[in-house]
C-alpha cells in the first residue's frame, strides 16, 4: 500500500524588498557640492540655487565657487527680468580676485570689462559672443590689465575688433594660445579686409588655435597669420569667402596645421547662425525702393520696462540702491 502523497512544502516567505538607497544632498563634501553647482550657470546660482537651503547659501558665497562665470545664451539682454551687468559684477566680486574664465553673452559694455579687469589680474579666459556695446577703445583698456591670459573669442563683436585693438591684444598677452574672432559672413561688396589679419600675424607668435569663421581676410592675410603663427595647431577658415586654398597656399596650409578647416567646410556645428550674407543682394533691393531702414518703427519708444536709453527701471533696476545682495535676494 502506497503511503499517502505529503503534501508540497510551503513557499519560502520573500524577504522584504530592500527600501531604495536615498542620499542626503546637504552631507555631500563641500568640494563636491561646489563642482556639482558649479555646472550651472552663474544667473540660475543666483536665481535659484543659493536660495534652496542654507548650505547651498553659504556654498554659493564661497570664492572658488566663482572662478568659472558662464553668463552664455540668455538672449537678447533687453528681455530678461534682471540686469545681467549687475548679476555679472555680483559674480566677479564673490570671485574674491580668483576668477579664471568668464563667458559673456548678448551683453557686456566697456564699464562692464573694466569692471572685470580691475578685479580679475589672474584671468585666462574671456569669451564675449554677441556683444556689440563694447568699443575698440574699450577692449584694448580691459585687455591690456590681462597679461595672463590664455585664450580669447571675440564673436559677433564686430564694434569692438580693429587692427589696432587686435594689436593691443597681441601685445598686452604674450601668453594668448587660442583666439577665436567670428563674424557674420558676407559676399559681394568692397568688403575684403588684411589689416586685421596682419595684425595677428605681427602680434601673435604664440597662437595655436585660431577660428576666423565668416571674415573678410584674403589671401594675402592668410599668408601673413602663416609667416607669424608658426605654431598654429589648428585653423578655422570656413565661410571666408575671399580665401582661395588653391596652389601652394593650399598645401602649406595642409602641411602646417593639424586641424584645418576650409571656407567651404560644414557649419552644423557651429554654435552661431551661420547664415551668408550677400551684399549685391542687398543693393539690389534698392531698385524697389529699400533704403536700409523700416519707416514702420519710427514711432515705436522701446521696451516695456526700459528708459529711453535702455535702462531698465523695473524692480532690478541698478539705481537706487547699492546693495546688490538684496536687489537678487543675495543673503
Amino acid at each position: 500500500m502506497n503511503p499517502p502523497s505529503q503534501p508540497p512544502p510551503p513557499p519560502p516567505e520573500s524577504e522584504p524588498e530592500p527600501e531604495p538607497c536615498t542620499r542626503n544632498w546637504l552631507e555631500l563634501p563641500k568640494d563636491v557640492t561646489i563642482s556639482i553647482l558649479q555646472r550651472l550657470g552663474a544667473v540660475e546660482i543666483m536665481e535659484s540655487v543659493q536660495l534652496v537651503c542654507t548650505t547651498w547659501r553659504s556654498v554659493c558665497k564661497d570664492p572658488s565657487m566663482w572662478r568659472s562665470i558662464d553668463m552664455s545664451n540668455r538672449g537678447e539682454p533687453y528681455s530678461m527680468p534682471h540686469d545681467l551687468e549687475i548679476m555679472c559684477r555680483n559674480a566677479v566680486d564673490r570671485s574674491s580676485g580668483h576668477l579664471l574664465h568668464i563667458i559673456i553673452q548678448h551683453f557686456g559694455t566697456d564699464e562692464l570689462l573694466h569692471y572685470i579687469a580691475e578685479r580679475a589680474s589672474n584671468l585666462k579666459s574671456l569669451k564675449l559672443g554677441l556683444c556689440y556695446e563694447i568699443s575698440p577703445e574699450g577692449l584694448s583698456n580691459a585687455i591690456k590689465k590681462m597679461p595672463l591670459l590664455e585664450e580669447l573669442e571675440l564673436s559677433y563683436c564686430c564694434n569692438s575688433v580693429t587692427s589696432e585693438s587686435l594689436e593691443t591684444i597681441g601685445r598686452s598677452c604674450p601668453l594668448l594660445q587660442s583666439l577665436k574672432w567670428n563674424d557674420q559672413a558676407a559676399l559681394g561688396g568692397d568688403s575684403e579686409c588684411d589689416g586685421e589679419a596682419m595684425a595677428i600675424g605681427k602680434t601673435m607668435p604664440g597662437l595655436r588655435h585660431l577660428q576666423l569663421v565668416g571674415n573678410f581676410l584674403t589671401n594675402n592675410g592668410l599668408q601673413a597669420i602663416l609667416d607669424g603663427c608658426p605654431h598654429l595647431e589648428s585653423l578655422d577658415l570656413r565661410q571666408c569667402s575671399y580665401v582661395k586654398l588653391d596652389g601652394s597656399l593650399g598645401k602649406r596650409c595642409a602641411e602646417r596645421v593639424k586641424v584645418l578647416k576650409k571656407p567651404d567646410d560644414s557649419t552644423a556645428d557651429y554654435p552661431y547662425d551661420a547664415q551668408l550674407i550677400c551684399f549685391d543682394a542687398l543693393d539690389g533691393l534698392s531698385d524697389y525702393g529699400y533704403d536700409g531702414c523700416d519707416d514702420d518703427f519710427d514711432g515705436y519708444d522701446g521696451f516695456d520696462g526700459y528708459d529711453s536709453d535702455l535702462n531698465y527701471t523695473g524692480k532690478f533696476s541698478a539705481s537706487g540702491s547699492d546693495d546688490d545682495d538684496e536687489r537678487f535676494f543675495f543673503y
